[in-house]
């Protein structure tokens, strides 16, 4: 059984690290490309986002592992569809806007996916309380996200 949970743990994380990697793909000029828009005084340099975003996968491959324990998919089937939902909403974002420079429509699937992330929250939380605590801080960075992207957006008409 130990084992079991061990592999279930290391199939969620690669899972997460895979859609982070389908989203990095799409932002291989993402330095370049951010640091040519006109920036609000209060967006982080480019080496931020980094290790924020490793922090984050990591605590949704913690947090969606802990719901799977639980039952997993016969029992918890729809919330850990909704997480599933929302790793691929996040994967989506980064083409939109570093690959297809689609500042609006980012902005709009941005909020899309902010409603998934609270939704899977909740769900998360009914199942196991540290699962959806565990998502609490990626809730509170794509809330960030969405404020700069919106700024970003209205600052490079040109650009997105």
């Amino acid at each position: 059984m130990r084992r079991l949970q061990i592999l279930g743990l290391l199939v969620w994380l690669i899972a997460v690290y895979a859609a982070s990697a389908v989203g990095a793909l799409a932002s291989i000029n993402a330095s370049e490309f951010y640091a040519a828009l006109v920036q609000p005084g209060w967006a982080p340099p480019p080496s931020v986002f980094g290790p924020v975003w490793s922090l984050l996968y990591t605590l949704m491959g913690i947090s969606v592992w802990l719901v799977w324990r639980e039952g997993s998919f016969r029992q918890n089937g729809k919330v850990l569809g909704l997480f599933l939902a929302q790793l691929a909403l996040n994967a989506l974002w980064s083409w939109l806007f570093f690959s297809w420079n689609l500042g609006g429509l980012a902005l709009a699937e941005l909020v899309v996916l902010w409603v998934f992330i609270l939704a899977t929250i909740v769900g998360f939380w009914r199942v196991k309380a540290l699962a959806g605590v565990l998502l609490l801080p990626y809730l509170g960075w794509v809330s960030f996200a969405g404020l700069l992207n919106y700024s970003l957006w209205q600052l490079n008409p040109a650009l997105l």
